[in-house]
């Protein structure tokens, strides 16, 4: 099992349509979202066995939320519950396709997530990320999961999916990403992210950094560029990505989570040493499986997934 820890939340997409009356606003219509959400719809379409870590609201939304991951698959044994509001995240859809997000996130029930006393005994991998990271009291309690998952032996993915207006002291999360890098196995961002990150350093040299800390791989996705996969022996991999017409990018970087996650497992690589061993075959075509299953998410408004019979390529 593949469990998911972080934020679920709804995000507040422009609808296409002209707007209506005298306004010149369009309508804002409501979609699940946030990235470890995401992450774990992805993987119960791809028909991993996944669950779903975290606390979501008893509010409208919060069992709207709990719906799209049972109708997936998805466990929620693990979902803590409150009575507080769900969190909202306003998109912008810039031209491009891709989006900028506005977050209403005080007193949700999300930030109240507390450190679950264990995770499923068939638990092999544990994926953490976003905005979970770094509103307290919860990125915390997400933070000791990590670090106890990864003392245990559990494969650990990390997707800082960097969220700046979000985060209050930039150098001080800087500092706190680098102390959990000796608790990762695979460590995946954006560009944009790794440059964040990274700062007056340089993305090249950071990388370098990240990955004598402790990570087996990372990987360092380019939008429609492709995707790369950098290792602490050298290997340097790179697939191009699939062309498309880009109707959004909401979800995209959540389904190359959920993917590369899918696709390691297919090798047996769900472990640290294993993730290590792989070869430039392997992860050519773990690459080009994530970058496949993205294309079809961008292809279409919000954060939709893709389900693994949607996806052309060998098994």
């Amino acid at each position: 099992m593949i469990v998911v820890a972080g934020e679920a939340l709804i995000d507040l997409v422009p609808s296409s349509q002209p707007p209506s009356g005298d306004g010149p606003l369009p309508a804002l219509l409501p979609r699940r979202g946030g990235g470890p959400y995401n992450t774990a719809l992805a993987l119960g379409r791809l028909g991993s066995p996944a669950a779903f870590c975290s606390r979501v609201s008893t509010d409208t939304f919060g069992e709207e939320l709990l719906r799209g991951l049972r109708a997936d698959g998805v466990d929620i044994s693990l979902v803590q519950r409150g009575t507080e509001p769900t969190t909202l995240a306003v998109a912008d859809i810039s031209p491009d396709g891709s989006a900028g997000y506005g977050f209403y996130a005080d007193g949700t029930a999300d930030r109240l997530f507390t450190l679950p006393a264990e995770l499923p005994a068939a638990t092999r991998a544990v994926s953490f990320g976003t905005c979970s990271l770094v509103l307290e009291p919860g990125a915390s309690a997400y933070e000791s999961l990590m670090r106890r998952s990864a003392e245990q032996g559990i494969f650990t993915a990390l997707d800082p999916n960097i969220r700046a207006g979000l985060i209050a002291d930039a150098d001080a999360y800087r500092a706190r990403f680098r102390s959990w890098l000796p608790h990762v196995t695979l460590l995946k961002l954006s560009e944009e992210d790794a440059e964040w990150l990274a700062g007056p350093q340089g993305v090249a040299a950071a990388v370098k950094d990240w990955l004598a800390a402790g990570p087996a791989a990372v990987v360092l996705t380019r939008g429609g560029d492709g995707l790369s996969v950098l290792t602490p022996g050298g290997t340097e991999i790179t697939v191009p990505g699939e062309r498309i017409e880009v109707a959004d990018t909401i979800g995209a970087g959540d389904t190359v989570n959920a993917a590369l996650l899918h696709r390691l497992d297919a090798h047996g690589a769900l472990s640290p040493g294993a993730l290590a061993a792989l070869s430039p075959d392997a992860w050519r075509d773990i690459l080009g499986f994530a970058a496949r299953a993205a294309a079809v998410t961008c292809s279409r408004p919000g954060a939709q997934p893709p389900y693994a019979t949607e996806l052309v390529g060998p098994e």
